[in-house]
């Protein structure tokens, strides 16, 4: 699991938890400011908006099945992400 350093990740009882269940996760923390976690955020909203709002499945498959499809067409047609950085486009 991707997680960032939020408290309810790390309390006492997060980690009680886990101390039950032995090797059956494991956490990577990203940094508290990752513009690439940022981006992971925003392909899964886009995903849930445009493919998973006001939906109807009759099981656990068949929404496996959207998400597979949904997936396939969007890495069938793929737009490279380009980061971008600086004020210069600020300037005048």
């Amino acid at each position: 699991m991707i997680l960032d350093n939020h408290s309810a990740h790390t309390s006492k009882e997060t980690r009680a938890y886990l101390e039950t269940v032995p090797n059956r996760f494991e956490f990577v923390f990203a940094p508290k400011h990752a513009s690439w976690l940022n981006v992971i955020e925003a392909f899964f909203s886009k995903m849930s908006r445009s493919v998973l709002r006001h939906i109807r499945v009759h099981s656990k498959e068949e929404l496996k099945q959207r998400i597979e499809l949904y997936l396939k067409e969007v890495n069938e047609n793929p737009i490279p992400f380009r980061w971008k950085y600086g004020l210069e486009s600020f300037a005048q």
